[in-house]
């Protein structure tokens, strides 16, 4: 079974910082683009960083120059440094990754979410 498994969310003061972790497991052949959305609280879930496999970044304009996206391929995981944190950079993370399987399907699939809550 392929799937994705976050950590490092919790709480954290205004101007504090979080490392979010996400690594893909399963019969994976390769990772192609991976990335972070959010959801806050009663509002849809958006994007907030993406990385190709090469390592080229794109990133939402609420978290430009806060939030670095980096990963290490050989260990398939995606991180998320965040710094500066806000009030309303609190949500629900989540990961997102573009997969091909062992068997040479695409999957397109998703982590079961971390709560990051930024509050004094």
């Amino acid at each position: 079974q392929v799937q994705l498994v976050e950590s490092g969310g919790g709480l954290v003061q205004p101007g504090g910082s979080l490392r979010l972790s996400c690594a893909a497991s399963g019969s994976i052949f390769s990772t192609n683009a991976m990335g972070w959305y959010r959801q806050p609280p009663g509002k849809e879930r958006e994007l907030v960083a993406t990385i190709t496999s090469s390592g080229s970044a794109n990133y939402a304009d609420s978290v430009k120059g806060r939030f670095t996206i980096s990963r290490d391929n050989a260990k398939k995981t995606v991180y998320l440094q965040m710094n500066s944190l806000k009030l309303e950079d609190t949500a629900v993370y989540y990961c997102n990754a573009a997969v091909i399987t062992s068997h040479f399907s695409y999957l397109e699939i998703w982590g079961q979410g971390t709560l990051v809550t930024v509050s004094s």
